[in-house]
């Protein structure tokens, strides 16, 4: 019967059924044809995920996210990066990565992030040359940066659900998400030397000591943002929860203080926060609901089972939930994914000594590779849509780049202390 509903649930989603429809006609099905459950558990199991402490942090940090994109910060972020890495070669290219870095620092989601350098800089690389394709692919893998890097709406739902100190998922993020902006920036670096990409030979401008301090005057303001926000965890002043409510209340003021939100404006980004947390709500409510009715059906105890047949090292079975996860997130939604598969992790992780840091980076870091991976790829479409790149344009591209992430994934996997070695250091879990 698991096998069906599973079957059930991809075909639904191929066919185009949003992904919160998909799992909860799979759930409530699945409870409905199964003996010895009444059908009103299925909507006491969504309220049961939803009545949780550390899914309150998921509201404010979209709230906060809206907030510092509406700041007008990210266009300042942006000619901060410029300053600082636009010199090189390939300097525009180098510089999206930097700025989708610091960005991710303070809006918690790769949407936000890979919507907001996109919309800015990529008019720009355009004009300088650049092949729309590889502005797309290059701006869409590094947002994935903004769910590894504090904060990260995707590690506030991963904890939420497996039970895992969202405070020590964000500091976890921190090594791994700067290596992702690295790797990115070392394969722009190698397109950069083939003959067939002039335009990547091309800096912009001379560095200016002068222009990158009077660059860090005008942005500091954002770049404290994170500073707070991890500054605040580590110290144990706030919890991950209540730095959500503290990023709120900073992007408010940093708004206001430019000039840049109004009280007008309020309504609306509180009307687009809240159907964001609405439809995240939803779908960990019935992702909820349907992990429960597999966990009755022994799902979790199978693929702890299949695995012990496989290996009894750890390593090889993070190796193969990584590969699973990103292949199913080739075809269907990879939250989807996530939340299907996180309880069975879990219960792996515990039953291996894996550190469930490293399992909730390397399942993080499997979701935002599925987010860029053809043909379903949500952030390949808000960049391709921005830069008016066609698919196979961004096709020529996009798969070295998430070779790249998948390096450094797999550097995760095989180094635990690249995830685990700073939330242990601070007694986290």
């Amino acid at each position: 019967m698991i096998w069906l509903l599973f079957a059930v649930m991809l075909g639904t989603m191929l066919i185009g059924i949003p992904i919160l429809l998909a799992i909860a006609l799979v759930g409530y099905i699945g409870i409905a044809a199964t003996p010895g459950i009444v059908l009103p558990m299925f909507a006491q199991k969504m309220f049961a995920y939803l009545d949780s402490f550390s899914l309150l942090a998921m509201p404010y940090f979209i709230l906060a996210g809206a907030l510092f994109s509406a700041s007008g910060m990210s266009k300042k972020l942006v000619d901060f990066a410029n300053h600082l890495v636009g010199h090189l070669r390939a300097g525009l290219a180098h510089a999206s990565v930097v700025a989708s870095m610091v960005f991710a620092g303070v809006s918690g989601s790769s949407t936000a992030d890979a919507a907001a350098i996109a919309s800015i800089i990529i008019p720009t690389m355009k004009e300088e040359g650049y092949k729309a394709g590889f502005c797309a692919s290059l701006i869409a893998t590094s947002g994935t940066i903004g769910a590894i890097i504090p904060p990260s709406m995707t590690m506030v739902v991963y904890g939420s659900i497996a039970q895992v100190s969202i405070g020590g998922l964000f500091l976890a993020g921190i090594i791994p998400g700067i290596l992702v902006g690295l790797s990115l920036m070392t394969t722009t670096k190698i397109y950069s030397m083939l003959p067939d990409y002039p335009e990547l030979r091309v800096t912009y401008g001379k560095f200016s000591l002068f222009a990158l301090v009077k660059s860090i005057l005008d942005v500091w303001p954002a770049l404290m943002g994170p500073v707070i926000i991890v500054g605040g965890i580590l110290s144990g002043i706030f919890t991950a929860t209540e730095a959500g409510a503290i990023a709120c209340l900073y992007a408010l003021i940093l708004g206001f203080a430019n000039g840049k939100i109004k009280v007008r404006d309020l309504p609306k980004i509180l009307v687009e926060s809240v159907v964001m947390t609405t439809m995240v709500s939803g779908v960990i409510a019935v992702a909820g609901a349907s992990g429960w009715l597999l966990n009755f059906l022994e799902f979790n105890e199978g693929v702890l089972r299949f695995s012990r047949s496989l290996s009894e090292n750890p390593t090889i079975i993070l190796t193969v939930f990584a590969v699973i996860m990103i292949v199913l997130g080739t075809f269907v939604d990879s939250l989807a994914v996530l939340l299907v598969f996180a309880p069975a992790a879990i219960e792996v992780c515990r039953s291996y000594g894996i550190d469930p840091f490293q399992m909730g980076i390397v399942m993080v870091m499997c979701n935002q590779i599925g987010s860029v991976s053809p043909p379903t790829a949500p952030l390949l479409f808000i960049t391709s849509s921005i830069a008016k790149a066609s698919y196979m344009e961004m096709n020529r591209y996009v798969w070295w780049f998430m070779l790249a992430e998948i390096v450094v994934l797999l550097l995760v996997i095989f180094v635990p202390e690249l995830a685990s070695g700073i939330p242990r250091y601070y007694s986290f879990g």
